[in-house]
């Protein structure tokens, strides 16, 4: 193993599973490190951080959920988290918790490692100088992760930045929910996902904070939702 080996850390209780996935990243030119438990994960973050952390929702104990929260306190690190196929409630509330990415179990050991392959690649172009986002009185920071609203910082999720991201990007363009769940999220939209619309929910939320208007991002029924940047400017 080199110095630059790209280090995951794969959580599941699922030792047969565990073991399987190990051996097959670490045949893609990954190194692995495996903790059964939410106890065992705290642990090994605390030891040594990975470039990546792999999560079950399931686990012994303190749940996928309690580890991405307190992970999320103190570190940025990338998670893709696995969930019971169908559990969609799951999903939206890891990805509002901070997760980059979900899969649903079962799942092929060669979409696991596409979709580690694309959010590495999404956080190594997070961690490269990009310049500041600036409509009227919101303004993202992509280098350090920060919103401000008229000066006053605004927390958000990794999720809710993707995705206000490409609105300030793409001001005043109609996105579809295929192509904000692509760019933003990094996966192709499923059938019955709702994680856009939930985002975008709770960012409304957010910017109303700083006394942004909540239709600055208008839904268009059947097409998608749009920023409205005449709308943030008299605002400022």
């Amino acid at each position: 193993m080199t110095e630059t080996t790209t280090q995951l850390l794969l959580v599941d209780d699922d030792i047969e599973l565990s073991g399987m996935l190990s051996t097959f990243l670490e045949l893609q030119g990954f190194s692995v490190r495996t903790a059964g438990s939410g106890e065992a994960a705290i642990a090994a973050l605390a030891m040594a951080q990975p470039q990546l952390i792999i999560l079950d929702v399931m686990l012994p104990g303190i749940s996928g959920f309690d580890v991405l929260k307190t992970l999320r306190q103190e570190y940025d690190t990338p998670v893709i988290m696995l969930t019971a196929r169908g559990d969609e409630p799951d999903r939206i509330h890891g990805l509002t918790e901070g997760a980059d990415d979900y899969l649903c179990k079962p799942f092929s050991p060669l979409e696991l490692a596409a979709r580690v392959n694309a959010v590495l690649k999404r956080a190594a172009k997070k961690e490269a100088p990009v310049p500041h986002l600036e409509i009227g009185p919101v303004v993202l920071n992509l280098a350090t992760c920060e919103l401000t609203v008229s000066g006053m910082a605004v927390g958000l999720t990794a999720g809710e930045m993707h995705v206000l991201e490409q609105f300030m990007r793409h001001p005043d363009e109609v996105l579809s929910r295929a192509s904000l769940t692509e760019q933003a999220l990094g996966r192709p939209l499923e059938a019955y996902d709702r994680s856009i619309d939930t985002l975008i929910s709770k960012l409304r939320k957010k910017l109303a904070t700083g006394g942004i208007d909540k239709e600055c991002i208008r839904g268009l029924r059947g097409h998608g939702y749009v920023l409205d940047s005449h709308l943030l400017i008299e605002q400022s």
